[in-house]
C-alpha cells in the first residue's frame, strides 16, 4: 500500500490487480475534500483505471457533488427520462425499471464489454458508480485496461490498428432491447452513430488506448463486412483477456470510479435465475473529443455532444 500525500485526511490507493485497479481508504465522500485529496484521487485514477470505495453511505446530492470535483457533470445519459427528477445528473441501474424500458428482464443495460456511450462524439471522461441495493450474491462487475490491451497487441498489429477507425452505434450490432419497445422507438428517433479511431491518444496521460468494444462498435470503417468482423474479433478477443481485468464485488455503500477513456466494463450475468433486486446509481462526467495517433479526431455522423452544466 502507498500513501499518496500528507493532506489532513490522508488518501491511501492499493493496487487490487496486475494491470488495473486501486481500493481507496482515508476518504469520507459525506466530507468535502481538498485540493490535495482531489489530486492524489485524479492521478491514482489515471494510474490504476478504476479506483473502488467502501462504506460510503452517501445520496444522490453528495454523489453528485463528489463528480463535480472532477469534471462537469452531465445529466444521466442521453436516453434515459426517468431519472429522479430532483436529480437529473443520476442515472437508477435498476433491475426493477429494466424491463418496463426495454420489454425484457434485465440487470443492466448489457452485458457484452462497453466503454459507456460510445457511439458519443464526445463520450464520457468518467464514470462514479455507487451500490444502493446488492444481492448477497452475484452481480459483480469487471472492468479492462484497454492502454494495456493495446500495448500487449505484437507491433505489427499496433502499427496496422493505429491507422483505422471504427463506427460506434448505440445499440451495437445487437441491440439490448426489444424492435417494438418504447425505448427503441426513441433510439430510432435520435440515434447515436460516431466513427472514432481505433486507437485514441488518452489527453491527460499520452497512453495509446484500444478504443473498440463489443458493445457498442458494429464495424472497421473502409474494410469490407467479412474483414471487419475478424479484425473485430480479434481486438474484443484482446481487451477481454483476464489478464487485463479486475473483478469488483459489490456491497451497500461501495463505490466506483473509474476513466471511461482507457477502460471498458462487464456488468453481470449470472442473475436472470435468481429473484434479487439490483440497484445502483451512476453519474458521469463531460468527455472530450477522442482524437487519433495521425491527430484526427472522431467524426460524429448522428448526434451532439452530451455536455454537463
Amino acid at each position: 500500500m502507498t500513501t499518496v500525500s500528507e493532506a489532513p485526511t490522508t488518501v491511501h490507493i492499493a493496487p487490487v490487480a496486475g494491470h488495473i485497479g486501486a481500493e481507496v481508504t482515508g476518504v469520507d465522500l459525506r466530507a468535502d475534500l481538498t485540493d490535495q485529496q482531489v489530486a492524489d484521487l485524479t492521478a491514482a485514477l489515471h494510474a490504476h483505471k478504476v479506483l473502488f470505495f467502501r462504506d460510503q453511505h452517501i445520496g444522490h446530492a453528495e454523489h453528485i457533488a463528489f463528480s463535480r470535483r472532477f469534471g462537469a457533470v452531465t445529466p444521466s445519459h442521453p436516453y434515459d427520462d426517468d431519472a429522479p427528477t430532483e436529480f437529473p445528473e443520476i442515472l437508477a441501474v435498476d433491475s426493477r425499471l429494466y424491463e418496463k424500458r426495454f420489454g425484457v428482464r434485465k440487470f443492466s443495460y448489457t452485458n457484452h464489454w462497453h466503454t459507456d456511450v460510445s457511439p458519443l462524439i464526445n463520450p464520457p471522461a468518467a464514470s462514479l458508480l455507487r451500490a444502493e441495493i446488492a444481492p448477497e450474491r452475484g452481480g459483480d462487475t469487471s472492468w479492462t485496461n484497454l492502454a494495456a490491451a493495446y500495448a500487449g497487441l505484437p507491433e505489427s498489429l499496433r502499427t496496422f490498428v493505429d491507422g483505422l477507425r471504427a463506427e460506434h452505434r448505440f445499440g451495437g450490432k445487437q441491440p439490448a432491447w426489444q424492435e417494438d419497445s418504447d425505448y427503441a422507438k426513441k433510439v430510432a428517433k435520435a440515434p447515436l452513430v460516431t466513427e472514432h479511431p481505433v486507437v485514441r491518444v488518452h489527453p491527460v496521460t499520452g497512453e495509446r488506448i484500444l478504443f473498440v468494444n463489443p458493445g457498442f462498435t458494429t464495424r472497421i470503417v473502409g474494410l469490407s463486412p467479412r474483414q471487419s468482423d475478424a479484425v473485430l474479433k480479434l481486438l474484443f478477443d484482446e481487451l477481454s483477456d483476464p489478464a487485463y481485468t479486475v473483478r469488483f464485488r459489490w456491497q451497500k455503500g461501495s463505490l466506483a470510479f473509474w476513466d471511461n477513456r482507457a477502460t471498458a466494463h462487464l456488468a453481470p450475468s449470472d442473475l436472470a435465475h435468481l429473484d434479487v433486486t439490483r440497484v445502483l446509481y451512476r453519474t458521469t462526467l463531460e468527455g472530450d473529443i477522442p482524437v487519433g495517433v495521425d491527430g484526427a479526431p472522431s467524426t460524429s455522423i448522428a448526434g451532439d455532444k452530451f455536455v454537463g452544466a
